[in-house]
C-alpha cells in the first residue's frame, strides 16, 4: 500500500469526499478507484460506491492508485500574446501548441500527447501574456478555479493614462462589472505607467475592464504569479512541469482560505446578537381588521307595501323520447 492515513472526523464522511478534502484525488477519481478495488478500511477492500468512512478508521490505496494519480500532468507555460488558453476560434491557436518537448525548459518525467486533457486553470486572454497552468488533476483545477478558491493572483500592468490616489483608491475597492461589485483587490502604483495588481477573482478581462472605468488604457499585462507559484525566470513561450512541492502549496493555500472562511461564518452565526435597550424598542399596534361584508341575499325584485309576489305556473314538461 502506497498512501495511507487514519480518518479524525468527529462524523462518518463519504470515502470520495475524504480523499477530495485531503488533496489526493477529485471525487470521481476516487469512485474510479473504489471500483478498481484501490481502496481498502482497516484491511478491507472497499468496492461500492458511497462507502462512508468511520472516526479512527484508516484508509489505504494500492500502489498502482497512486501511480495512476502522479501520471495526472500539470505544467506551468509563460504564455506569449497571440495564443488563446481555452478552447479557441477559427483561426486561433490554443496555448496548448507550445507543450512540445522543444519548448521544455528544464526535464520532465513525461510530454503530454493527444491523450492527455489539460485544462487551463485560470484562463489568460489572448491579448495576455504570463504564467498559465494547465493540468488534467481536479484536485488542482477545484483549488485554483473552484467556487470556494481564494487563492490570489499577481499581474503587472502597464498602462497609458495618469495615474492618481484618486483611481487608485476606486480600484481598490469601489467597481463594479455586469452589475455586481467586485472584491477588494490590492493595486499599487509601480512607476508612472506600471500597476501591481493582486486579484481573489477572474472576472471576464476583469483588470482591462477595470482600468477603462477610471479611464487607464491597458498597453501590456502579464501575469507573474498564482498563489505560490511564481513565473520566475521560465522564457516566454516555454514550459516546466509542476513539481509536487508546487501542486502541495497551493492546495494548502486553498484549503487555507476555505477553513478561515467557514470559521468567519461559524463566528457570525454563533456570536450574541445585540440587543434593543428599551428607547430602541417599538410597539407594534394591533392593526385593524377590516370591516365585515355584509351578507346580501338574492333578490326576488320589488318588496314592500303595494308590491305582492306572483307565483308563476309551473311550466309543461315534455317527455323524454
Amino acid at each position: 500500500m502506497a498512501w495511507k492515513k487514519t480518518y479524525e472526523g468527529a462524523e462518518p464522511l463519504r470515502i470520495n469526499k475524504w480523499l477530495a478534502l485531503e488533496g489526493v484525488c477529485s471525487r470521481r477519481e476516487a469512485d474510479a478507484l473504489i471500483e478498481q478495488g484501490l481502496v481498502e478500511i482497516d484491511g478491507k477492500r472497499i468496492t461500492e460506491l458511497g462507502e462512508r468512512i468511520l472516526p479512527g478508521q484508516t484508509m489505504s490505496l494500492a500502489a498502482k492508485a497512486e501511480r495512476a494519480l502522479d501520471n495526472q500532468l500539470s505544467i506551468v507555460l509563460n504564455k506569449p500574446v497571440g495564443f488563446v488558453s481555452g478552447t479557441p476560434e477559427p483561426g486561433e491557436t490554443p496555448a496548448i501548441r507550445l507543450i512540445v518537448k522543444e519548448r521544455l525548459a528544464g526535464q520532465a518525467q513525461a510530454i503530454p500527447g493527444r491523450n492527455n486533457k489539460m485544462a487551463p486553470l485560470g484562463r489568460l486572454d489572448k491579448d495576455s501574456r504570463g504564467l498559465l497552468i494547465l493540468s488534467e488533476d481536479g484536485v488542482l483545477a477545484k483549488a485554483i478555479i473552484g467556487p470556494l478558491s481564494d487563492v490570489d493572483k499577481e499581474y503587472i500592468v502597464k498602462v497609458g493614462g495618469e495615474i492618481t490616489p484618486e483611481k487608485l483608491a476606486l480600484l481598490r475597492h469601489g467597481l463594479e462589472l455586469d452589475g455586481r461589485k467586485l472584491r477588494p483587490a490590492k493595486v499599487e502604483a509601480k512607476g508612472k505607467d506600471t500597476l501591481r495588481f493582486i486579484l481573489n477573482e477572474g472576472r471576464n478581462r476583469q483588470i482591462r475592464r477595470m482600468c477603462s472605468l477610471v479611464h487607464l488604457r491597458v498597453m501590456d499585462l502579464q501575469r507573474v504569479r498564482v498563489g505560490p507559484v511564481e513565473l520566475g525566470g521560465l522564457a516566454e513561450g516555454k514550459w516546466r512541469p509542476l513539481s509536487h512541492k508546487e501542486r502541495a502549496a497551493l492546495i494548502a493555500a486553498s484549503v487555507s482560505t476555505g477553513e478561515k472562511k467557514a470559521a468567519a461564518r461559524k463566528a457570525a452565526d454563533t456570536a450574541p446578537k445585540p440587543r434593543k435597550s428599551a428607547a430602541q424598542k417599538t410597539v407594534t399596534a394591533p392593526t385593524e381588521l377590516p370591516p365585515k361584508a355584509t351578507y346580501r341575499t338574492r333578490s326576488y325584485g320589488p318588496v314592500g307595501e303595494g308590491f305582492r309576489r306572483t307565483k308563476l305556473p309551473k311550466r309543461p314538461r315534455s317527455p323524454i323520447k
